[in-house]
């Protein structure tokens, strides 16, 4: 009897999809040990990438560190440039600072626009300066459908990238500076009295999941780029374009499941051979944010209803996240920022993701996982 209850909730869901109207929602599984595209949906789509900008604030900061032109200890001070970026924000004073470390915890868990821009400001001299760099690091990792505007992804018509080149950028992150992982796995942190929480539900609720990060703005909808281990694999997702915190979690575990599983079958490719697509970005603020909004999400919602009220849902494991603790510095005075040095390095040792493309894809079986019921 239960098994047949599963096989019409796997039949069920199957309608479910086949029903599902027709949307854009770049989707992106990969396994990150050999790079091997086990599936993509529209992975190559322009994109704008809201607050997964803030990969490419923290692998140019990496860069930055390790090239000496700042340290961990670095003050990054909350200018009032900085402190006049909208919400999401830290709860600093302009003239309050943090160590590198610190910002970098606050940036990429609370994903707190003030603090990206002064990292900026601190590591450029003026975040001008560092969304050059930027750019000229997006070049060179081959992020060919990618261009930054600003720091910390607040929304802007040209700042676009793609599932693709996000997956490239995290692989990057992962081969190239593995010492400042446990940031992206973090879900909370702790400054003063206020307890700043990641928005990425997976990492506590979803067992095996390593980071990373999730970001949002009208116009991109609800994006992520997570990673997760289980019985000695490690799988990379990329969702962007969903309706709500709910949709985005559902789906991404679900991706990272039936990779897991052997559900998926590969594609033949690794995610250097995903093509990026030009064209305009799409732009979901009328969907998410105006007149529409009620009906388009009420449609997502009857298209895939997993993680509603009295719905069957992947995210019920229930894991204690990591808390780290900052310390505000206070207001320091006559502390002169560092600058950049002329004609800076830029990246170096681009030969571990490089190496991906001789790496076959996998090919996968067909075990179809089914969510379990909430409580």
């Amino acid at each position: 009897m239960l098994l047949l209850r599963r096989l019409v909730l796997a039949f069920a869901l199957a309608v479910l999809a086949l029903a599902s109207p027709a949307w854009a929602n770049p989707m992106l599984l990969l396994d990150t040990d050999t790079g091997a595209v086990l599936y993509e949906e529209d992975a190559g789509a322009p994109w704008h990438p809201a607050s997964l900008t803030k990969l490419m604030t923290a692998f140019v900061a990496f860069q930055a560190i390790a090239e000496g032109r700042v340290a961990l200890d670095t003050p990054v001070t909350i200018s009032q440039h900085a402190w006049n970026q909208a919400p999401s924000k830290s709860g600093l004073k302009v003239g309050s600072a943090l160590s590198m470390q610190d910002a970098l915890y606050v940036m990429l868990v609370k994903s707190a626009n003030d603090v990206a821009v002064a990292i900026a400001e601190t590591v450029g001299g003026s975040e001008k300066t560092f969304v050059d760099e930027m750019n000229a690091t997006a070049i060179k990792l081959g992020l060919t459908n990618t261009h930054y505007v600003n720091a910390n992804g607040l929304h802007q018509e040209a700042q676009v990238t793609s599932a693709r080149d996000l997956a490239v950028l995290a692989l990057y992150i992962r081969q190239l500076y593995p010492q400042y992982l446990p940031i992206f796995a973090t879900e909370a942190v702790k400054l003063g009295k206020a307890n700043l929480e990641t928005n990425n539900d997976l990492l506590t609720h979803f067992a095996g999941t390593t980071g990373m990060k999730t970001g949002f703005v009208c116009a991109s909808g609800l994006n992520i780029v997570a990673t997760a281990e289980r019985n000695g694999r490690s799988l990379m997702a990329v969702v962007l374009g969903g309706s709500s915190a709910r949709e985005r979690g559902e789906m991404t575990a679900e991706l990272f499941l039936r990779g897991f599983s052997g559900a998926l079958p590969g594609t033949g490719k690794s995610i250097l051979q995903v093509a990026n697509v030009a064209g305009a970005p799409a732009d979901m603020r009328s969907l998410l944010c105006g007149k529409q909004a009620k009906a388009y999400v009420a449609e997502r919602e009857a298209a895939y209803p997993l993680g509603l009220k009295g719905k069957p849902s992947y995210l019920t494991d229930e894991i204690e996240g990591r808390i780290y603790s900052a310390t505000d510095l206070g207001q320091l005075r006559d502390v002169p920022l560092p600058r950049p040095r002329p004609g800076y390095a830029g990246v170096q040792g681009l030969s571990p993701v490089a190496d991906i493309a001789a790496q076959p894809a996998a090919n996968l079986g067909a075990i179809v996982p089914r969510p379990r019921p909430r409580p």
